[in-house]
């Protein structure tokens, strides 16, 4: 019977590859990358603030105790309160309009060669060049800042939508002709339950088409909310309150798609859980 014996010198020499392969998976955690990722990015914008690079680019601190004195006095919880709105309304109609053109132009050769080349070219557009026609038809009140929202999102939409319906898996849908399916259980148990993982991505991709479009929005149709503090603070040359609530807006749009992200993984692509 064979026995191993090893020295104290390779128990020694062995040792330290064991802690920097428990080091090396310690740094291969995502949550500690991104961490350390923020921190370095904050490190970098105080430095750059006390150069500084600009009289206009306030500190990451200063930054920081003016996002919290805009929570103290109620400033900002007031604009999303009125930034909110036309983004959650605009997404909720882009979502419904979206994915039912797009379910459409898929499954019908002529909705898709009537539609999709009109939200080919939205897509590609410089869509903010388009805000201030929407302002002379619908005027300055929660309308043209909804379509304003809607134009942005709802391209997003509408192409993953198609291309998720149109890209079914083959062999599913040979399997339900061979049991012989109707055109509506195959459209309900087939496509669109395969089609929805990326039906949600598009959906997500269009979330983060609406705070483009609400905040451009806010800044070219007229300054409330969100807009209205940027613009405000600016032209009292408060750039640390200007900059916090540039980066609160940043922040929500990421934790958003953060969450999102998070709800797709679950819900709709289990596999790459472990991803």
């Amino acid at each position: 019977m064979a026995v191993s014996i090893r020295t104290d010198g390779e128990a020694a020499s062995l040792a330290p590859l064991s802690n920097r392969s428990a080091t090396g998976a310690s740094w291969d955690q995502p949550i500690l990358l991104r961490l350390v990722s923020i921190v370095l990015f904050a490190g970098v914008w105080e430095v750059a603030g006390r150069i500084p690079v600009s009289f206009a680019f306030p500190t990451f601190s200063d930054t920081i105790i003016a996002f919290f004195g805009l929570l103290a006095d109620g400033s900002l919880a007031t604009a999303y309160l009125s930034t909110l709105q036309p983004l959650v309304l605009g997404v909720v109609l882009s979502a419904f309009l979206g994915v039912g053109l797009g379910t459409i132009c898929g499954l019908w050769r002529t909705g898709e060669w009537l539609v999709i080349p009109v939200f080919i070219v939205l897509q590609a557009a410089p869509v903010a060049a388009f805000i201030p026609m929407v302002t002379f038809v619908y005027g300055i009140g929660m309308t043209a800042k909804t379509l304003a929202v809607m134009i942005l999102a709802l391209p997003v939409i509408v192409l993953n939508t198609y291309k998720a319906v149109r890209n079914v898996n083959e062999s599913l849908l040979v399997m339900c002709r061979s049991f012989l399916g109707t055109r509506w259980q195959t459209i309900a148990k087939i496509i669109l339950p395969d089609a929805s993982p990326v039906i949600f991505a598009g959906l997500r991709l269009g979330v983060a088409a609406g705070f483009v479009g609400v905040v451009l929005a806010e800044l070219l149709i007229t300054p409330t909310g969100i807009g209205d503090l940027i613009t405000f603070h600016r032209s009292r040359a408060d750039y640390a309150e200007m900059y916090a609530t540039i980066a609160s807006i940043i922040a929500l749009s990421t934790l958003t798609l953060v969450f999102l992200q998070w709800v797709e993984v679950r819900v709709f692509r289990p596999e790459s859980r472990g991803a």
